[in-house]
């Protein structure tokens, strides 16, 4: 059975502290950022990996503010690339730096990081191989680390 709606599909809104179901007005707004706290459009912003939340944020002015603004996005996502270069963020936080920044300084080097220290490049003959590759400098202790995952492999 075809089930046809005659108007707009109804959405699930939060009205006066309980659930109720009302359609969408032709005049409604599209951006739910413009209808949500700034606390949900967090939660749900916070769903996005970093590379999405970037994409996002040139999407509306709203959402730019709303992103740039939140530390607990950028706080989250730092917190996966401290994974892998745990010395360099908690220096830069250290150093004062907000979490948005620290992300930025630190982002491309977790990811160069990571590809060395799982055996990405374990395999290249000459250096013309990596051109094609985006990188980053390294400390002398992150070659310290690359250099003992390839003896260890």
């Amino acid at each position: 059975m075809q089930h046809e709606s005659a108007g707009p599909s109804p959405v699930f809104l939060l009205c006066e502290g309980r659930a109720s179901l009302k359609p969408l007005e032709a005049s409604s707004h599209q951006n739910f950022a413009e209808t949500l706290p700034t606390e949900m459009s967090v939660r749900i912003f916070r769903e996005l990996d970093v590379e999405s939340l970037c994409r996002a944020s040139r999407t509306c002015k709203l959402w730019h503010s709303i992103i740039s603004q939140s530390e607990q996005l950028w706080r989250q996502q730092c917190l996966l690339v401290r994974a892998v270069c745990q010395r360099e963020v908690d220096s830069d936080r250290r150093d004062g730096l907000s979490w948005k920044v620290t992300l930025l300084r630190n982002y491309t080097r977790s990811r160069v990081k990571a590809d060395w220290l799982t055996g990405r490049y374990s395999r290249v003959r000459s250096a013309d191989e990596l051109l094609k590759r985006k990188m980053v400098p390294l400390d002398a202790e992150t070659w310290g680390e690359i250099l003992q995952a390839e003896l260890d492999r």
